[in-house]
């Protein structure tokens, strides 16, 4: 059963409140192999040019008053930088990731032993593959979740299980957005914004019925993985070039901030994978 809809705030009632990010430098980020569309191996990346931009967007988080917390980045792991697929944590409880692809195996223990000797005692490993908040998004009341090109739809009920949160799933279609957070933001409890031609059918109408006002994206700013954002309820980090977006945000009382990662947009990744919450 789908839950019943929010009522949507008003733009004066949006505010701010505090987070807490886990992030990893991108110390060995380089595209040596190809798991998606936007990967290309021959494509040349600018280490020294992505190491500024992440901390560009640490340094934004930072200034808005949020904590940020880092994990030690592996030799070997180049997609470790994108900390959203590392788990996802609810209430201080983690379910741990697990990659489907034999490249990104080796994050999600390195992932684990993070949160294991950093006070989190409450940590499920994972019987299916899921990619943490790639494809798992929390909502408030309720938490969606992504399937068709990586996480395993049987994660959805383990996710449910562990968390005791309604998992609404949703089918993905569109290979470049193999992961629910290139083509979705939560916004706040009651206000998303994503892609529809990135979804099914069944899947378009579910999200028409739990979010009525939701943000349309267009397919120019989908493009530029400008859904690949973080917001803190008021404050949105998104990548600057989508600029369309940006002004619908705004129209609705968001304080959108642009962000240059163009460099992490080579692996297929922006602001949104570069940042594991931790709800504590």
């Amino acid at each position: 059963m789908i839950p019943e809809t929010l009522p949507v705030p008003s733009a004066a009632q949006r505010v701010a409140t505090p987070r807490r990010y886990l992030m990893c430098p991108p110390d060995h980020f380089a595209v040596t192999y190809t798991i998606n569309p936007w990967m290309d191996p021959e494509t040349p990346v600018d280490a020294s040019l992505a190491a500024r931009q992440w901390e560009a967007l640490r340094d934004a988080y930072l200034d808005l008053g949020h904590q940020v917390d880092a994990i030690k980045p592996v030799e070997g792991l180049p997609d470790m930088v994108f900390a959203a697929n590392g788990a996802t944590v609810v209430a201080g409880k983690v379910l741990a990731a697990s990659f489907r692809n034999q490249e990104r195996q080796p994050e999600g223990p390195a992932y684990r032993e993070w949160f294991r000797r950093n006070g989190f005692s409450e940590i499920h490993d994972p019987a299916f593959v899921n990619e943490g908040e790639g494809d798992f998004l929390f909502a408030g009341r309720w938490v969606l979740a992504g399937h068709g090109f990586r996480s395993d739809p049987h994660a959805h009920l383990e996710a449910q299980e562990f968390f005791g949160l309604p998992v609404i799933g949703l089918r993905l279609v569109d290979p470049r957005y193999y992961h629910l957070d290139t083509a979705m933001a939560v916004l706040d409890e009651t206000t998303v914004a994503y892609f529809p031609e990135a979804f099914s059918p069944g899947s378009q109408d579910v999200l028409r019925r739990l979010y009525p006002d939701a943000i349309i994206a267009t397919a120019e700013d989908a493009a530029v993985f400008g859904l690949n954002a973080v917001s803190d309820g008021l404050n949105v980090l998104l990548p600057r070039e989508a600029t369309g977006l940006i002004a619908q945000l705004a129209e609705r009382g968001f304080q959108p901030i642009g962000m240059d990662l163009s460099e992490l947009l080579k692996a297929g990744g922006s602001v949104k994978c570069c940042t594991l919450e931790l709800r504590d």
